[in-house]
């Protein structure tokens, strides 16, 4: 055994002893097992073409149903696209709500909800993988876009709670609004995750389970929003000097990209933790015994029909 190995194991012996240590590094290495980042790819990809159509809802949604107040729409449009520092502001000035006759309005609407429903496919699909869900126990078309309506709604119930409570202190002392805010907005941020992984998780994993991956998305998503001005400003203080608006652009997929592998390291947190996927080692061989489960569902997940059968042995 050379050196550098020796070093490695060494490393991989310390990390294996240490619990903490050791489920950490777990959820990371089963992050890549389910490749992670081509998942959260994907996600930050949809997500991006379903923005501008969920945007266009919420600003006609809301031009109808605060036609006697507009500055209020306005403002709750506003706290609504803070979840999006620094574009934010852009992307309040390219949106306008639809208009047109009663038909063309719900013809228009109805070709929005289509369109932003491709996220919801994906986000459906990287929580199978995420839980190695066989493929013949997946649900079918219907039950998917069925989910997939229940996760837009539980979104834009977010949003509209998010947005009010972005707005209280134009209602209210600002010194009191500012830390009650803080703190509902975590608990309704925790709250979301939970609803989120319940829905695009299937029926067979008990809710229980999911709770302290929202808990950690939930306070993580709320750090991001905090830190987010920052991020992006400073990702797109060079893009902007060379792209123009093209950097904003970046910035924003960027920020779709965080969001994806916040909830994708989130959701792996719920699985390790349920399966007992720790200690996992660096270096193979040998395998752990976690190591062994990991691979035998990656494997297992392969199975397509109920006429297929999928075993797993190893050798040493």
């Amino acid at each position: 055994m050379n050196v550098p190995e020796r070093v490695v194991r060494g490393l991989d012996a310390y990390q294996q002893r240490h619990r903490p240590l050791a489920f950490a590094f777990a959820v990371i290495k089963k992050y890549g097992d389910d490749r992670g980042s081509a998942l959260a790819a994907l996600l930050a990809y949809y997500g991006f073409l379903a923005l501008l159509p969920l945007l266009l809802l919420l600003v006609t949604t809301l031009g109808y149903a605060l036609t006697r107040d507009p500055a209020l729409g306005r403002s709750l449009v506003h706290s609504a696209l803070a979840d999006f520092p620094i574009i934010g502001d852009q992307l309040g000035q390219a949106i306008h709500p639809l208009q047109g006759s009663g038909a063309g309005l719900a013809v228009g609407i109805l070709g929005l909800l289509w369109g932003s429903l491709g996220v919801t496919q994906v986000a459906q699909h990287s929580m199978a993988e995420v839980w190695n869900i066989p493929g013949v126990a997946r649900p079918n078309f219907v039950r998917r876009l069925v989910r997939g309506l229940g996760l837009l709604l539980v979104l834009s119930v977010g949003v509209a709670i998010t947005s009010v409570l972005g707005s209280l202190s134009r209602f209210g002392h600002a010194g009191v609004a500012g830390p009650a805010g803080t703190v509902a907005s975590v608990v309704l941020n925790i709250g979301l995750y939970l609803l989120a992984f319940r829905i695009l998780t299937v029926r067979e994993v008990p809710t229980r389970l999911l709770v302290p991956g929202a808990v950690a998305g939930g306070v993580g998503w709320s750090g991001l929003l905090a830190a987010g001005g920052y991020l992006v400003a400073h990702q797109l203080r060079h893009a902007s000097e060379v792209y123009g608006y093209f950097g904003s652009t970046l910035g924003l997929i960027s920020w779709l990209y965080l969001t994806a592998q916040l909830t994708l390291y989130a959701a792996e947190l719920n699985v390790v933790r349920a399966r007992r996927l720790w200690p996992r080692s660096i270096v193979q061989p040998p395998l752990t015994s976690a190591d062994r489960k990991t691979l035998a569902a990656i494997a297992k997940q392969e199975e397509r029909r109920p006429e297929q059968s999928v075993e797993v042995s190893f050798d040493a």
